[in-house]
């Protein structure tokens, strides 16, 4: 760390911004989602099931916000190189720093320890199935080589590489679906991008709302860059949006349109805005039932999104474990997000979080993958998935009595065994017995402890399930 703020007392001098009080404001606060499609009945294409086969049986990826906010984490040096806090990676505009100071940290922008291989292993060994990174957030960079903006990492930065290019690259090499972020309806480099109430626009270069015009800005800038992001780097599985505000029906439809000619099989999420998109987003929140939808959780690991100094509150990988199983027994997908440093480094308690997750996946993935909602009632022991005529029990609580009851459950259950013994010999199975009964189906002669104490997988094989 000393390291870092002694970058930042140098850096100050050349990058000493006009900041003004609000440099406290929202301190610790999330980023605002600006979105106007959560929540809301999507119309959905009939061709999207077979784009969406892959993202169903995914369930677990990796989000990245990674951009010129990483520099510092979020801090910005001030006329006498004190940090200030710029809350999130959104900082350019709760510190209302002006474009041509806030450009200038792509001077110094020099992720020198970015490994591609690295970043997907670590997903991949996390047992996550796809990856989609920031390729422009609201400070309107570009994180890839745009051709049709020079803001762009690769022209403005010392380090002159693509990492978006060598992303794609590595997913293709390691297995892993790629898909890359796009801030839609807001950008703050450029002039012409109004906001629905004005305080998420660029106010302080550009104070005139009532001349900004968002079809300009989509002609000059979206239809581009989704073009070269759908042309540059290999197959696109998903385009991830962000912030529609302004957007209008007729151009989410033409954005849906470009995107399905130029990659037939790349599916998109909600906030293209105006009720298109092919699923629904549920921001750091899991809710309380599913959705007869498809739909995603993204979800910070820390209190942050983008890199954050000194944000270490990583969430135990225990409750990363539990909220995938509690996710996709109610049908969505879990994107699970890290903010590396401007070193090109993806923080060590992130890391440390996803190798625990990691070693839970490879027993337990198969009650995962490709699984969908039993159609039963919510246990209070934990969560149920399930795949055909299997159904998967995530204990988190254990029962004393070394036997737990499936709720409704009305079947001719036949067998059960613990997932983490079922590749054993019969005779090294633990044994466990199904009763079926009028109120639903028990296994009995569980273990007194429980073989993983976070979540404890039991396949249990049926009939037909339904519930009561």
């Amino acid at each position: 760390m000393l390291k870092m703020k002694s970058i930042l007392v140098v850096a100050a001098v050349g990058l000493a911004a006009t900041c003004s009080s609000r440099a406290q404001v929202l301190a610790n606060g999330q980023p605002d989602t600006g979105d106007s499609s959560d929540g809301k009945k999507l119309i959905i294409s009939d061709d999207a099931a077979q784009r969406m086969q892959w993202w169903s049986e995914a369930r677990f990826g990796m989000f990245i916000h990674w951009g010129l906010y990483s520099q510092w984490g979020c801090h910005y040096p001030g006329t006498n190189g004190d940090l200030l806090n710029g809350s999130s990676e959104h900082m350019m505009r709760h510190l209302q720093i002006p474009l041509a100071d806030y450009a200038k940290i792509a001077n110094l922008f020099n992720p020198t320890n970015f490994n591609a291989d690295q970043w997907v292993g670590i997903a991949k060994d996390a047992g996550m199935k796809y990856m989609v990174i920031t390729t422009k957030h609201h400070d309107g960079f570009a994180m890839f080589n745009s051709p049709s903006s020079d803001y762009n990492i690769v022209k403005r930065t010392p380090w002159h590489r693509d990492p978006i290019k060598e992303l794609s690259e590595a997913c293709q090499k390691q297995g892993l679906k790629f898909g890359v972020y796009y801030s839609l309806g807001r950008d703050w480099e450029d002039p012409d991008v109004p906001t629905r109430d004005g305080y998420r626009s660029n106010t302080w270069d550009y104070p005139d709302e009532s001349k900004k015009n968002f079809s300009r800005y989509f002609e000059r800038k979206v239809k581009p860059q989704i073009t070269e992001l759908l042309t540059q780097y290999g197959p696109i599985a998903v385009v991830w949006f962000d912030t529609p505000e302004k957007i209008s029906g007729a151009e989410s439809r033409e954005l849906v349109a470009l995107i399905h000619k130029l990659q037939p099989n790349c599916i998109i999420n909600a906030r293209v805005g105006n009720r298109l998109g092919d699923y629904g987003v549920k921001e750091q929140s899991i809710p309380g039932s599913g959705d007869i939808q498809p739909w995603e959780t993204c979800m910070t690991l820390n209190r942050h999104w983008g890199y954050f100094l000194d944000d270490e509150e990583w969430k135990p990988a225990t409750m990363c474990i539990t909220n995938l199983a509690d996710i996709v027994s109610k049908g969505g997908n879990y994107l699970l997000n890290v903010g590396p440093t401007g070193e090109g480094i993806i923080p060590q308690g992130a890391v440390d979080d996803l190798k625990q997750v990691g070693v839970w996946m490879r027993v337990n993935g198969e009650s995962i993958y490709g699984t969908v909602p039993a159609g039963l009632k919510t246990p209070s022991w934990g969560r149920i998935t399930k795949k055909g005529d299997v159904l998967y029990l995530h204990v988190f609580r254990w029962p004393r009595d070394g036997s737990l009851t499936i709720a409704g459950l009305q079947s001719d259950a036949k067998t059960a065994v613990l997932l983490a013994e079922k590749n054993k010999p019969a005779a090294d199975q633990t044994k466990l017995t199904v009763e079926s009964g009028p109120t639903g189906v028990t296994v009995s002669g569980l273990p007194p402890k429980p073989l993983d104490s976070t979540d404890t997988v039991i396949v249990l094989r049926t009939g037909d399930t339904a519930e009561k």
